[in-house]
């Protein structure tokens, strides 16, 4: 993962994924500390600390494409971004 400082359009920071990984779509919880990616290819979802950027890799289902994350607790969607499934 490439970090970019939109203010200046500089790279400031590389996060790997464990493993090369295959990120996919997905969202920024609603405090803004934890960045959350289907890994479509990998049969994974990743939590992205936005301040330290330790990687969490968490198995889950066949090909999971897109990840979203809701401003609710214990809400989420398995699917394209923003899609309630």
């Amino acid at each position: 993962m490439t970090v970019i400082d939109f203010a200046t359009r500089a790279v400031v920071a590389q996060w790997p994924i464990p493993g090369g990984g295959s990120p996919d779509m997905g969202n920024v919880s609603a405090d803004g500390r934890q960045l959350w990616l289907s890994g479509r290819f990998d049969s994974a979802a990743y939590m992205i600390d936005t301040t330290s950027g330790a990687v969490t890799k968490f198995r889950v289902g066949v090909e999971p494409h897109g990840l979203t994350v809701w401003p609710q607790p214990e809400r989420y969607s398995q699917g394209h971004t923003g899609n309630m499934r």
